[in-house]
């Protein structure tokens, strides 16, 4: 796997869509699990932590630069972006790490 990713998230009615970027998906998965409800966080308040999408990038840079032109495209560019990787929108998550996160657990290490 690559070093940094840049995901696609949506909430179990797959009805909002949330773009993010992280060095260790299985972590940051397991984080937006664990905010579900909170309302200072987008994913957490919209309980975005569903992975829909999924790419690797070689450096920190290059995952910022996509993360941030993929947040200013449309929910329909969005959703063709999704499709040339997943579909069916099938949840990724299980492709990542075990799911979902065991109880009591805080991160994957």
């Amino acid at each position: 796997m690559s070093d940094f990713h840049v995901y696609i998230l949506c909430n179990p009615k797959k009805s909002t869509l949330y773009v993010g970027m992280t060095n260790d998906l299985s972590d940051r998965l397991i984080e937006h699990y664990l905010e579900r409800g909170n309302r200072k966080k987008f994913a957490g308040r919209y309980y975005c932590y569903c992975l829909l999408y999924y790419e690797g990038h070689d450096t920190a840079m290059d995952a910022i630069e996509r993360e941030k032109e993929i947040k200013k495209w449309s929910r329909a560019k969005k959703e063709k972006l999704i499709a040339t990787m997943n579909p069916e929108w099938r949840f990724l998550n299980e492709e990542i790490l075990p799911w979902p996160p065991e109880e009591g657990v805080t991160k994957r290490y």
